[in-house]
């Protein structure tokens, strides 16, 4: 597995490092046997020390976790435990997942775009109803089934997923909804 540890202004010693591929190393290998990629990044926050850890399966799905505390080491065992917690959860689902895909999943290739917001200026008009691009990406859309989805969007922890539908090929979303439970946009079904 490839780690990246990293910090945003704080420095990470040789030490924290070590403990970090150990640990995060040990708890991982228990429930997903192929790990790709580590990227653990420590930060601060106002008086409290942060740690966000992402893990890249060979599945194709992405675990997530953030973890903060006062202390650097306690930060990231905060961050482990919970990593651990989704990882356990989610274990039988994981191996299932990974049995009964002949083929690692895709990926296809997409452009993701940061708009401007269209904050209002008062009585002025837009020069135009295109909105300003600030920024424009690369990103990734995986071919995976709906409950793959779901499950990467829980893993993730993110609010929204776009992915190619593995039994029909389209594109598809799922979301996390305002009262917790999880929608599944399918635009074929429009009429």
């Amino acid at each position: 597995m490839r780690y990246q540890i990293s910090g945003k202004q704080i420095d990470i010693g040789e030490a924290l490092q070590t403990h970090v591929k150990a640990e995060l190393g040990e708890t991982v290998e228990k429930y997903a046997q192929r790990p790709t990629e580590a990227i653990v990044v420590f930060s601060r926050e106002g008086h409290q020390l942060i740690c966000e850890a992402t893990i890249h399966l060979s599945t194709g799905l992405t675990a997530q976790a953030r973890g903060h505390a006062s202390e650097i080491y306690a930060a990231f065992e905060s961050c482990r435990e919970k990593m651990d917690k989704q990882l356990r959860r989610y274990k039988r689902r994981l191996r299932d997942h990974h049995r009964d895909r002949p083929t690692p999943v895709e990926f296809d290739g997409g452009s993701s775009y940061i708009l401007a917001s269209s904050e209002d200026h008062g009585d002025n008009e837009p020069e135009s109803l295109q909105p300003m691009i600030i920024a424009e990406m690369e990103t990734k859309v995986p071919t995976v089934s709906v409950g793959e989805a779901v499950m990467q969007l829980e893993l993730a922890g993110q609010q929204m997923l776009v992915f190619r539908n593995s039994k029909h090929g389209g594109v598809n979303v799922v979301y996390r909804r305002d009262d917790g439970n999880v929608g599944w946009i399918d635009p074929r079904h429009i009429t």
